[in-house]
């Protein structure tokens, strides 16, 4: 709920219930249940790619692997530079200009429409589909949405997966997916404050301030200086910092369950870009590739994932810092190894968006702001003690207003507590004639 995180460890939102470690299996003998590692990632890493172009032979090695199939294969198209280096390689080395891509798509005035760098492909693919998820698509798939994932998911981001695989299924049976560059490659912005944080240890200052001052040109942001001055922070000032930014959190669901979370040691605290790298591959990327697979499966579909390929990996995450952050720009090693394959206005775009949505919008819309409300307002809210029911009802007024959007808040709200109610309560979700949730 506060860190955004599900799935660093083995417990599960039900009692009782537990998962398999990553890289792990049972073993069921004389009644015994045992778990054996038969991976870590950490003891893998091997030799750093020496070459753009070597990166790019085995990233062209993992596409042609994962061709392999007895049924039509389709691509995820989201406009952004994971996605389109898959469609690029495909197009360049093995002539798919037949290839069944799924985007999602939005209004043009929406931040979350792609469909600018999607259109770059259409004079070389013949079967483009698209889907536009829209609020009233959402009301009406959120049933099936919230059984799908069987869990609360952090973020809205996976409906317009879960829009997309919907799509591909009356097309394909399996499905390739650009997962997993982003937290090998460092595609977020709280990688900049692992690096800056690194420079800063190792006394290089001027490269710290280059490194900076390039940044603040290219994004007008100061989100990766917050994310530098978290790494940088004695634990007690973390515990304070994630605290006051997600007050509606109840003080007693905080004080009682922070000892137990393991995400500010494992995620909050790196040492340097690559520690932070192979955290994430650790303790975050596991949920999201949870949630893609919730999304194929629910449709009948198989994702593959190219960027995920041990060869590439365990390579990638032993790279020196410089060729995956240089001058403010992320992912180097791969924006060179696709210079001349890939369209040249997305391989250097220095944005990302990825299968998002217009959420903060749509949360102000009449039918989802009676459901919003209904939820903040429910007595089953406030019984379960997890949320401060009056401080969520004074942070989505001012979404409301227009001050704010706090639309990734706003969600977690009422997923967790639709969840509660179809999941727990055993209170099915349905639509009524009023147009929200009960």
């Amino acid at each position: 709920m506060i860190y955004n995180r599900t799935d660093q460890g083995n417990f599960t939102f039900f009692e009782g219930i537990e998962k398999l470690p990553h890289g792990a299996y049972g073993i069921i003998s004389d009644r015994k249940f045992r778990i054996k590692k038969w991976y870590m990632l950490e003891k893998e890493l091997r030799e750093p790619f020496k070459s753009p172009y070597e990166f790019y032979e085995t990233f062209r090695q993992s596409i042609k692997f994962r061709l392999r199939s007895d049924v039509p294969v389709g691509l995820c198209l989201s406009g952004g530079l994971d996605s389109s280096s898959i469609v690029s390689v495909l197009l360049k080395d093995f002539n798919k200009s037949d290839l069944n891509t799924f985007s999602a798509v939005y209004e043009k005035s929406d931040r979350a429409d792609e469909s600018d760098f999607i259109n770059e492909y259409r004079s070389d693919l013949e079967n483009m589909y698209y889907t536009k998820p829209t609020a009233e698509s959402l009301m009406t798939d959120l049933t099936e949405f919230i059984e799908c994932h069987s869990e609360p998911v952090a973020t809205l981001g996976p409906y317009a997966q879960f829009k997309v695989m919907q799509l591909a299924k009356e097309h394909v049976k399996v499905t390739l997916d650009g997962q997993g560059a982003d937290e090998e490659l460092a595609g977020y912005h709280y990688f900049f404050g692992a690096f800056f944080k690194e420079l800063l240890t190792k006394c290089k200052f001027a490269s710290l301030s280059s490194e900076i001052m390039a940044y603040l040109r290219k994004y007008q942001s100061l989100l990766a200086i917050g994310y530098l001055g978290l790494y940088a922070s004695p634990p007690f000032l973390k515990n304070y910092l994630s605290k006051i930014s997600h007050n509606f959190v109840t003080d007693e669901f905080y004080q009682t369950e922070k000892k137990d979370s393991d995400v500010r040691l494992n995620l909050y605290n790196p040492k340097n870009l690559n520690e932070s790298l192979l955290q994430h591959f650790e303790y975050k990327l596991e949920h999201l590739l949870k949630w893609g697979d919730h999304n194929s499966m629910w449709h009948s579909i198989e994702s593959r994932v190219p960027f995920l390929d041990h060869n590439i990996v365990e390579r990638v995450l032993c790279l020196s810092p410089e060729r995956i952050i240089n001058k403010a720009t992320t992912k180097v090693i791969l924006r060179e190894a696709m210079k001349g394959t890939l369209p040249e206005r997305i391989r250097i775009r220095k944005d990302k968006l990825g299968f998002e949505t217009p959420w903060g919008k749509w949360f102000r819309i009449q039918k989802f702001k009676e459901l919003i409300l209904e939820i903040l307002e429910s007595k089953s809210l406030k019984e379960r003690g997890y949320l401060n029911q009056e401080k969520c009802l004074r942070v989505y007024q001012l979404h409301l207003n227009g001050k704010v959007n706090n639309a990734k808040e706003i969600w977690k709200w009422i997923n967790l507590e639709l969840w509660f109610r179809n999941m727990i309560d055993f209170k099915h979700i349905g639509i009524i004639a009023r147009g929200y949730i009960t």
